[in-house]
């Protein structure tokens, strides 16, 4: 007999905890290998991770008849991004983007064709709702997923980006005060700031001004040589200089790492337990990640002159002070594998995701290609501006 499956639309108030119930069997499945994993806590909100977005919408599938089962969900949402740019480089060529996060099918349910399912209404609410392209982020490793997207519902491997993640020390860090200013912009100057010199960049949220203006937002700051004054930053940039934004992830969700072995726990408490008796001696310690961590993640990373990456290093040494503040486990960001500043973003490789991987897909067929062409066959820039509402 075949099974029928009914894919519809959350209900907030009745789905919740069904959500959440499969959401913690599908983490505590791929936790049960024996091997460290990253379990996600959504604190109770099931569209924490979407809800930010400009347009969005969650879908469940569901079984049975008397007795229905959640076995399946998907989450997606829309905004319009920068592709590309004009042959003069002047003009920002933009598109509406859908994005897919959060699939999940309960154990007992895989094989059966509801991922597909789930994925393909996801995509109809894409078109319907204007979009013309749609993609889903994944690691390297993660074959099932990739054989999922990419043989079955034809996305294409697009960017490779990078997960640099370092962890929340019970010391400071320098930030080089006796060589670099770092001022915080206001909403409107950062605005300006991101549209004058990022708009052009793949990625880049044509809605920026919204994600500024959001309560997640902390702040944007910009690093500049000791003299420089923050008037003069904004009416002509000295020749070097960075900027970075910072996102507080941990009203959102929080992370945790499981499976890790007792002497793997017991050492990390004891870096801990040094670094917070010998702050003097900036131990690099091992944050208590083995319990719900919150996390600040950098947006908006960029820089020009000779000396912007000891301006991108100072500013990551603010954000970590400031997510040792908020009592944040990690600072994270996101960038393209072939940024030029990559290598002055600090990390640890043990925490990090250096293979990534964006597919994406061409939803809407049948008209020219016009000014943009097919995206989806473009060749990477040196960079990527990734929206912190999406990661």
């Amino acid at each position: 007999m075949m099974m029928m499956i009914c894919v519809r639309e959350l209900d907030l108030r009745k789905d919740s905890m069904a959500v959440e119930e499969l959401e913690s069997k599908c983490e505590t499945t791929v936790s049960s290998t024996n091997k460290m994993c990253l379990f996600t806590h959504l604190l109770g909100d099931p569209i924490s991770r979407i809800r930010h977005s400009p347009s969005f919408l969650m879908l469940v599938a569901e079984v049975g008849v008397e007795n229905k089962e959640i076995v399946g969900i998907v989450r997606g949402c829309i905004k319009t991004v920068t592709t590309s740019t004009t042959t003069d480089n002047t003009t920002p060529i933009c598109t509406k983007l859908a994005y897919i996060l959060g699939l999940r099918v309960s154990f007992s349910h895989r094989r059966k064709g509801i991922g597909c399912k789930l994925i393909k209404e996801m995509e109809n609410w894409f078109i319907k709702n204007g979009a013309e392209y749609s993609y889903m982020a994944t690691e390297l490793d993660n074959q099932p997923s990739l054989n999922l997207f990419t043989q079955k519902l034809h996305y294409t491997k697009f960017r490779t980006p990078s997960v640099l993640v370092q962890p929340v020390f019970a010391h400071s860090l320098p930030t080089y005060a006796n060589r670099v200013a770092i001022f915080k912009l206001t909403p409107t100057e950062a605005d300006s700031l991101y549209r004058a010199r990022f708009s052009a960049t793949e990625f880049f949220p044509t809605d920026i001004d919204r994600v500024l203006n959001n309560k997640l937002h902390l702040g944007t700051y910009v690093a500049v040589p000791v003299g420089s004054s923050m008037d003069a930053f904004l009416s002509e940039p000295p020749e070097s200089w960075a900027v970075a934004s910072v996102w507080n992830s941990q009203e959102v969700f929080k992370l945790e790492i499981r499976g890790a072995s007792r002497s793997r726990r017991l050492a990390a408490k004891f870096t801990r337990v040094l670094d917070k008796a010998l702050p003097w001696m900036r131990i690099p310690s091992v944050p208590e990640v083995f319990r719900p961590f919150g996390m600040v993640f950098l947006y908006g990373l960029g820089g020009e002159g000779p000396r912007a990456e000891r301006m991108v290093r100072a500013l990551c040494g603010h954000a970590h002070n400031m997510a040792k503040e908020l009592r944040c486990g990690v600072v994270a960001t996101e960038v393209a594998s072939q940024d030029p500043l990559r290598l002055a973003i600090p990390h640890w490789d043990s925490l990090s995701c250096a293979n990534d991987v964006w597919c994406v897909k061409r939803l809407v067929k049948g008209y020219g290609d016009g000014p943009l062409g097919d995206w989806t066959k473009s060749k990477p820039g040196l960079s990527i501006f990734v929206d912190p509402r999406e990661f």
